[in-house]
């Protein structure tokens, strides 16, 4: 019995360590108001994806193409207010239509 309880113990230690050491820590989110417009179009060609801050309460997902969005969905360019550029083109928007096109199985 005093075997078994003493494997729990160090399994948990074991646990612990690498919970504390192994664990990612949390990426703040991109503030594109902070960044120059050629910064934010790379980080979003570069990723593929980014959700940034676009201004002190607002926020946007930014796309470099139709292969980050849903099948359903259609991409239009965006822009953002980045720090030297009020209306930066930095990638596209993921949109549901509001009208389907004939021919489409959705």
């Amino acid at each position: 019995m005093r075997k078994a309880a003493g494997r729990g113990a160090a399994t948990l230690l074991v646990l612990a360590g690498v919970l504390a050491g192994g664990a990612p820590v949390a990426e703040a989110r991109p503030d594109f108001t902070r960044m120059t417009c050629a910064k934010a179009r790379a980080m979003v060609a570069r990723s593929g994806a980014v959700v940034a801050t676009t201004g002190r309460y607002t926020y946007q997902r930014f796309v470099n193409g139709p292969r980050w969005c849903d099948h359903w969905e259609t991409v239009r360019p965006a822009t953002a207010p980045t720090r030297d550029n009020r209306s930066c083109v930095v990638g596209y928007i993921c949109e549901t239509p509001l009208f389907r096109p004939f021919g489409d199985d959705w």
